[in-house]
């Protein structure tokens, strides 16, 4: 069975999938997207990302093109046409078509829908699989709050990364603090034992439905949480270093611009969140209270 995609009210084999060449996604991206992970069959922290989208399109001002409620019975139906039991489901609004201008349209546009899905073994990646990042400037734009589709810096710094045989790139602001990868969190262990990672309301970061998880998994473990940047030094000099995101849960950071963290290897903090995740993903598949 071929790959199936939704498109503004229609199921489509992926290969024929297409918008208008006048969509303001294409033109400007003019529009916001989620991705959610896809766990034994069940759309994992659901609640949290309908509510980031719905916080990202009243920044841009961008009407829903359908309910929530008829976003989720649209969601589980393209899981269930494309039979995916692991792997993600990526949706993406954009403002809609009309003839190229730079101003919102005057007249009334339908915003455009876009589901489609993707096997990946999550199994494997809850694990915590360690690896390595880089730090580059963070070179976004002023909110990247707003889970927009704007991601040509974000593909910039990767491809970075991945020429440098990394994962990941850190984006470092002007005052040389660590705000965010390119598709997740960062997090260090200090040599005091605080937990840091950068704060979310001077809007500096995306704030991760991960990093929420991890966040209320750290009070309630009692661990010393402090939300503050810090700087690339700090992070080098850290006990423990990891990355959070959709699927890469707690993902163990052993190296920062080709220097070890400690002793390079997984530190305790890092396992014992990277085990409480895995034990959350599990209690939402059986449907228990998290």
């Amino acid at each position: 069975m071929g790959r199936i995609a939704y498109v503004n009210g229609r199921y489509v084999p992926h290969a024929d999938a297409v918008v208008h060449i006048e969509d303001r996604g294409y033109q400007f991206a003019d529009g916001v997207y989620e991705v959610l992970a896809v766990y034994k069959g069940v759309l994992i922290d659901e609640p949290g990302h309908i509510q980031r989208l719905d916080r990202s399109l009243r920044e841009l001002m961008i009407d829903w093109p359908v309910t929530p409620r008829v976003l989720a019975v649209l969601m589980r139906e393209v899981v269930r046409r494309n039979r995916l039991i692991d792997g993600t489901i990526y949706l993406q609004v954009t403002r809609g078509v009309a003839p190229r201008d730079h101003p919102f349209p005057e007249d009334a546009v339908v915003p455009s829908l876009v589901m489609t899905t993707k096997a990946k073994d999550l199994d494997t990646l809850k694990g915590g699989v360690p690896t390595r990042v880089i730090t580059v400037p963070d070179q976004r734009w002023a909110r990247p709050d707003i889970k927009t589709i704007a991601l040509l810096p974000n593909c910039l710094a990767r491809q970075q990364a991945k020429e440098a045989g990394c994962y990941e790139a850190w984006q470092v602001d002007r005052d040389g603090r660590v705000t965010e990868g390119t598709a997740s969190n960062a997090w260090i262990v200090t040599a005091g034992g605080e937990l840091l990672t950068r704060n979310a309301d001077e809007n500096a970061i995306l704030n991760g439905i991960t990093r929420l998880a991890v966040l209320d998994l750290a009070r309630k473990a009692k661990l010393r949480l402090v939300e503050r940047g810090f700087t690339v030094e700090e992070a080098v000099k850290a006990r423990e270093a990891f990355l959070t995101s959709t699927t890469s849960f707690v993902k163990p950071v052993l190296e920062i611009d080709g220097r070890k963290v400690a002793d390079g290897k997984v530190g305790p903090v890092t396992r014992k969140l990277g085990e409480l995740i895995a034990r959350r993903l599990e209690a939402q598949v059986a449907g228990r209270a998290i």
